[in-house]
């Protein structure tokens, strides 16, 4: 028995050795599979598929080159019949035997392994002819009961690929008569569910989805898996790792959430391997040279900063004479600020198109028109769409877009402290926003690259070649159900145009247009709350942030501090903000404003709150005051609040000096807003218990002083001209 036992085991590690050597033996060479698709036409989609063979080295014949596509729109109806006519026409030409045919659609397709795993997988399969498999029927509901059962996975066979060798597979479509609208899907379902030409042919299904994975009717099955240095699509549900990735049927815009990473895109170890590949570098064109580029502007709706937009745009780095500007203007309120640019530096550009509110042509039509222009202009190389809220910080985005040399390319802006941009990473069931998986991880830039998305706004880069194309339909931006920006990406989508979102570099942001009130001089003022980031460059000092890094608070008396935080444009707002509002004090002692209506040291002012500031004012001072006091006077710390904040005007003839006085606070901030020596004469603060002057305030710097008991001080005499300062007692 134990002798019997011992040999027992030997013969078994020879009999498994034989088994494990005859199966080295039997594994199909990768220079005996071909890879066969059908390509009328040479789409965004085929060209990824074509990069995804070449990663692996596939050997890939391409049929139908040239060809008018025929073959109906399967998208929604039966179709595709052209893909076996041409196929077996093409097999008519081989002839070794042994060649195996992969036979794969390419507009929708992603592959994400080499020959070698394939074709393990396609030798365990046991068949001389393996499809693709779906877990719905298509296009024949009725044929569902005639589909063999299987042990485990889909039942129903998927035209969209399929794998066998060269003798079988012509025998499978040797009888095809069918026109190219016909339905291959339900040709070749036929031949399946025939009991007898199934066994002849010996075809099965990858019913655990070993080689294909269709992603019609399993999304929830799909997920990325990372590897080291490469990514593949796991089935979660059979635990498979398919290399064929199909975006069938209504799933276009998931096999291009996953073609941005399959094969390797994109991974965890290198980034974005293919943001470099195919550019259109501009350093060797002279500037003459330059793509003409029309530049859509389009102000649609009330907007914070439009007068910062144009300084932008013409810092823009991009020779002026290879634009053209297309501006919409329908907005009465900002029409003063266009007619200012245009006066000043329309010349500068190529050509000017202006559509202002009296044309009376509403937002769609002048997107339609704008297109139209570029579209019409043979030399229009680039349509640009820039709109209002746009905040271009790069002032290279146009020239990295156009080296990008995309069909459709939008740089990523975003809203800052919110996950606020302008692309989607994905579509809900009825073509709304839906979050994709990596949307958080690309607006954060915790992914960087550039990525195929399904929507884009507000500011983006066409070539103009599509649109005398793929997109010569005037009525891009048109829908009865869907907003412009809506309507232009689904019909992009519909001509399988990709569009893609870099976030490469830094670009910009985008505004917030709620709430912003038209009713002040200067609106901007007051959004501080609505765009805090545009409202600090905007207003205040460029030095303020290097306040404390640089040193560069100075003390020209003590403990009391001066430093720079607001721009001349700030200064300027302010001043004029009050004038017209008009409403100055009369100088008197008794003052209904205060509480207890009696000043004890009155000015010619106007109050914050009076013309509704206080609020904005507050938030001023607690997000740039406040630090700056918290760092001086250590261990005071403050929440910012005042009862008096207020603009005071000087003026030799109505009151041009303050006699001694303490302010009812616990420090005040007095900010100079207006120049010495160019506005006004004379000025100034005088400490009396050190006797201490600061005799040239300069514009934009505030000084910062105790208010009560120590620093006694007065207003030196303007003696000409007007001076303006903000004064504000803190923490009375």
């Amino acid at each position: 028995m134990n002798l019997g036992t011992g040999l027992a085991v030997p013969g078994y590690f020879i009999w498994t050795l034989f088994l494990l050597t005859n199966c080295e033996e039997q594994r199909i060479p990768e220079e005996k599979l071909v890879v066969v698709t059908v390509a009328t036409t040479e789409t965004d989609g085929f060209r990824r598929f074509l990069r995804s063979a070449k990663h692996f080295n596939y050997t890939v014949k391409v049929l139908g080159r040239g060809e008018k596509w025929r073959g109906g729109d399967y998208m929604s109806t039966p179709g595709g019949g052209q893909k076996v006519r041409l196929l077996k026409e093409a097999l008519d030409q081989m002839e070794t035997e042994d060649t195996i045919i992969l036979f794969i659609d390419s507009y929708d397709v992603v592959l994400a392994s080499g020959p070698k795993e394939l074709l393990r997988k396609f030798h365990q399969a046991g068949h001389k002819v393996v499809f693709s498999s779906e877990s719905l029927i298509w296009p024949d509901r009725h044929l569902e009961d005639k589909h063999p059962h299987v042990r485990e996975g889909n039942r129903f066979l998927g035209a969209g690929g399929f794998m066998g060798y060269l003798p079988n597979i012509k025998d499978m479509v040797s009888d095809w008569t069918g026109e190219d609208h016909d339905s291959d899907q339900l040709y070749f379902t036929k031949i399946y569910i025939n009991p007898e030409k199934r066994k002849s042919i010996n075809i099965t299904v990858d019913s655990k989805c070993r080689l294909f994975q269709n992603l019609h009717g399993a999304l929830d099955e799909v997920v990325l898996k990372f590897e080291e240095g490469r990514v593949r699509a796991r089935n979660v549900l059979y635990d498979t790792l398919p290399v064929v990735i199909h975006g069938n049927g209504p799933t276009k815009l998931q096999v291009n959430y996953l073609g941005n990473y399959i094969p390797n895109s994109w991974t965890f170890e290198t980034g974005c391997t293919v943001c470099h590949e195919d550019l259109q570098p501009l350093t060797t064109l002279k500037e003459s040279e330059y793509p003409l580029v029309m530049v859509g502007i389009f102000i649609q709706q009330p907007t914070p900063f439009v007068s910062v937009f144009f300084e932008r745009l013409l810092k823009l780095k991009y020779p002026k004479n290879r634009l053209q500007l297309f501006i919409y203007n329908q907005e009465v309120h900002h029409e003063d600020q266009v007619r200012t640019f245009l006066q000043d530096h329309g010349h500068l550009y190529q050509d000017v198109k202006s559509i202002g509110s009296e044309d009376d042509m509403d937002a769609v039509s002048s997107r339609n028109l704008a297109l139209d222009m570029c579209r019409k202009d043979k030399n229009c190389d680039y349509f640009f769409n820039l709109d209002i809220e746009v905040v271009l910080k790069n002032e290279d985005t146009l020239k990295i877009l156009i080296e990008q040399n995309l069909p459709v390319v939008a740089p990523m802006i975003t809203r800052p402290g919110r996950l606020w941009s302008n692309f989607w990473g994905a579509l809900s069931a009825d073509g709304f926003y839906a979050r994709s998986e990596d949307y958080v991880d690309i607006v954060q830039g915790r992914r960087v690259g550039v990525w195929n998305v399904p929507y884009v706004s507000s500011v983006y880069l066409i070539k103009a070649d599509l649109l005398r194309s793929e997109l010569s339909d005037y009525q891009l931006f048109q829908s009865n159900t869907l907003d412009a920006d809506m309507a232009f990406c689904h019909n992009i989508r519909n001509k399988a145009i990709f569009m893609y979102v870099t976030n490469l570099h830094t670009f910009g942001r985008i505004l917030s247009t709620e709430n912003y009130q038209t009713n002040h001089l200067h609106n901007d003022l007051w959004q501080i709350f609505e765009n805090p980031a545009d409202w600090q460059d905007r207003y205040i000092h460029e030095n303020y942030t290097r306040i404390m890094k640089d040193k560069l608070i100075e003390t020209p008396c003590p403990d009391v501090y001066w430093f720079p935080v607001f721009t001349d444009v700030a200064c300027n707002h302010i001043v004029q903000e009050m004038e017209h509002f008009g409403q100055w004090s009369g100088g008197n002692n008794k003052d209904s404003r205060i509480q207890g209506g009696y000043e004890n040291v009155p000015t010619i002012d106007i109050h914050m709150n009076q013309v509704n500031y206080e609020k904005e004012w507050h938030k001023f001072l607690l997000d740039y005051i406040a630090p700056i006091t918290e760092k001086m006077y250590p261990g005071y710390y403050t929440k910012a609040h005042f009862d008096l904040a207020f603009v005071v005007r000087y003026k030799p003839d109505e009151q041009p000096s303050l006699r001694p006085h303490h302010d009812a606070s616990t420090f005040t901030i007095n900010i100079a807003l207006n120049q010495v020596g160019l506005d006004y004469q004379g000025g100034g603060c005088r400490f009396l218990r050190y006797d201490c002057s600061i005799q040239a305030p300069r514009k934009g710097w505030a000084l910062m002083h105790p208010g009560r008991l120590t620093h006694y001080h007065e207003g030196l005499p303007t003696t000409a001209g007007v001076r303006y300062i903000a004064v504000s007692f803190v923490d009375p």
